[in-house]
Order: structure tokens, then C-alpha cells, then sequence
């Protein structure tokens, strides 16, 4: 394994996102070469080793063992709205061609007025039939969730869910009692010692996995069967490399009741693979193997600073030696 996982044969990218997302505009990572094809491994660099490990368990799962065989060719996707003004948010939701849009809420303290600008847009751009979910990143506490909820819900028309208001467990299943919306756990499941805990504690309707951090599609098949909540398969701004295990999630999931958020692309300006896979119709393909890199792509979007790329390599090589 550690000849498969070597750091200084790892290729790191840098690519420049179309909008701040996640408080970044540029994505980094590294992809890596193994028997079954190519796999990603790009914790975000606020994450610590231990965490690190469960996204290159994922990595060395793609290269080594490939996945599970699938129940359906296709995955329904939501389009991926950022903290934009309304005229944009507009544009991005009516140039998808998806019928499900996530709203990045909460971006700063006083963010409620410019949420409620932007989801009201997205609602226009969707029409009655489209469904309209939001994504707080743990931002509120437990008072200001159940009031922003509530005000969100009516200018949007209607919300499908939101997603992580709170940070806690308990802040989540405290929210659930007092809202009628659908509460959603993401951060409560992919950072948590137990991503069970969520599902015990009655904290949410639907769990958000995103297999990259779990620790492989596999793992994230296991999580999805304990749980037993209706689950949306989320990107975690992966390349096509790393999307493409994702797919393999939601592609091998034995229900899917909801459009689940692998239309991430659309924020990257650039890829490492020719084509990308960028949803069609609201749609995307769920790959049998791990698309290829194009050599003319990895050479434009290397990472230009040396002394970050070796703070990748040297991670890859800490990181590593954690794994079993």
C-alpha cells in the first residue's frame, strides 16, 4: 500500500473556484494512481490527520477494490446556489436544468436579509413544482435556527429541508421539535465519532453522506443501512475523480428519495478530466470506473507553489500511516 500511496508520485492540483465557496476560491487536493484507476485525496486543510484518514481510505478503496455494483444508471442532482446576490442566484438555477436547488444560507451573522433576497430568486427561477432545500453550515444557534427557518421557509415558498442548522446533536433534535420543515444532518454525521448518533438521537429526517470523508463507499453503505433515514448523497468539491465515488454511493444505495448534491462542478473553474461530469438535464451518469485524467488538463491546473505542494505531500505521507 505504501508503494500505491506514494507522496512524491501523488500529482497536486490547484483550481480556482467560479465563487467563494466554503470560504475558499481555490480547490486543492492530489490524485493518485493505483490498480483499478485513479483516485482523489483532498481533505480540506482545516481537517486534521485522524480526519484526513477516512478521505484516504476512500482514496485507497478506489484505486484498490473499486465498487459495489449498482441499482440505477442515473442520479437526480440539485443545482448548487453559493452566498450570491439574487440575480445571480437566478441565473444559476434557471441555466441547471435541475428541478432541486441547495441555497448556501448563513454566511455571515447578519445574512438574513440577502437569504431571504436569494432563495425568493431561486423559487422564482424554479417555479411552484421545483423544490428548494438550504444549507446553513452549523451557522445558527438553537433560537436564531427555529426563527430564520421559519421566515427562509415562507420566501421560498416552501423548503424541502435545511441542512445542519446547528452544530450539535442535541441543538439539531431540539430544532426538529419546534420547526414543521425537514431537518437534514451533515456535519453531525461525516465529523462524528459515531455518525450514528444523529439517527438515535432523533436529530434529523435525512442524512447527508458524502462518502469521501466516511471512508469509502462501502463504509457509507454500512452508515446508510444503521441509520435507516432517507439519505442524499453530497459532494465534498471533489474533482471528477473523486465525484465519480460519490456517484458510486448514490448509485448503489437501495433507495434514493431525493436529488442528491453532485452538481459541484459547475463551481470549479476547470477539471482535471475531459469531460467533466457536469449534470445534463438534471442528471448524471454513475461511472463503472474512475474517470481518467487528461494529461494536458493535469499540467494546467498543477499546483504553481512549490512549498504548498510539499505541505500536501508531506500530509499524504502523515497521513498514510494511519491507515490500517
Amino acid at each position: 500500500m505504501s508503494d500505491l500511496l506514494d507522496p512524491e508520485s501523488a500529482f497536486v492540483y490547484a483550481i480556482p473556484l467560479r465563487t467563494r465557496f466554503r470560504g475558499i476560491t481555490v480547490r486543492e487536493g492530489m490524485l493518485v494512481e493505483g490498480p483499478r484507476g485513479w483516485g482523489e485525496f483532498c481533505p480540506f486543510p482545516e481537517y486534521d490527520d485522524r480526519e484526513a484518514a477516512g478521505w484516504l481510505a476512500t482514496t485507497v478503496e478506489q484505486i484498490t477494490e473499486g465498487w459495489p455494483a449498482p441499482v440505477r444508471e442515473r442520479i437526480p442532482v440539485n443545482c448548487t446556489v453559493p452566498a450570491v446576490g439574487p440575480e445571480r442566484a437566478h441565473e444559476i438555477v434557471a441555466g441547471s436544468g435541475c428541478r432541486t436547488a441547495k441555497v448556501k444560507v448563513a454566511d455571515h451573522p447578519d445574512a438574513l436579509t440577502e437569504d431571504l433576497e436569494r432563495v425568493a430568486a431561486v423559487r422564482d427561477a424554479l417555479g411552484p413544482g421545483g423544490a428548494v432545500r438550504i444549507d446553513a453550515n452549523a451557522a445558527w444557534d438553537v433560537a436564531t435556527a427555529v426563527a430564520h427557518i421559519r421566515r427562509i421557509d415562507r420566501a421560498a415558498g416552501g423548503v424541502e429541508y435545511v441542512e445542519q442548522p446547528c452544530r450539535t446533536v442535541e441543538e439539531l433534535a431540539e430544532v426538529r421539535r419546534r420547526v414543521e420543515v425537514r431537518i437534514a444532518a451533515d456535519e453531525s454525521i461525516r465529523r462524528a465519532e459515531d455518525p450514528l448518533r444523529v439517527a438515535v438521537a432523533g436529530a434529523a429526517d435525512v442524512a447527508v453522506l458524502k462518502c469521501t470523508p466516511l471512508g469509502g463507499v462501502r463504509r457509507a453503505l454500512r452508515v446508510a443501512a444503521a441509520a435507516g433515514l432517507p439519505c442524499v448523497v453530497s459532494s465534498a468539491l471533489e474533482t471528477s475523480v473523486g465525484l465519480s465515488a460519490q456517484l458510486a454511493l448514490a448509485g448503489a444505495l437501495p433507495d434514493l428519495d431525493f436529488a442528491c448534491g453532485l452538481g459541484t462542478l459547475r463551481l470549479f473553474d476547470g477539471d482535471v478530466t475531459a469531460p467533466s461530469l457536469l449534470p445534463v438535464d438534471g442528471f448524471l451518469p454513475v461511472p463503472a470506473t474512475p474517470p481518467e485524467p487528461n494529461p494536458e488538463l493535469l499540467q494546467r491546473f498543477r499546483h504553481p507553489d512549490a512549498d504548498r505542494e510539499r505541505w500536501w505531500r508531506d500530509r499524504l505521507d502523515r497521513v498514510r500511516r494511519l491507515l490500517p
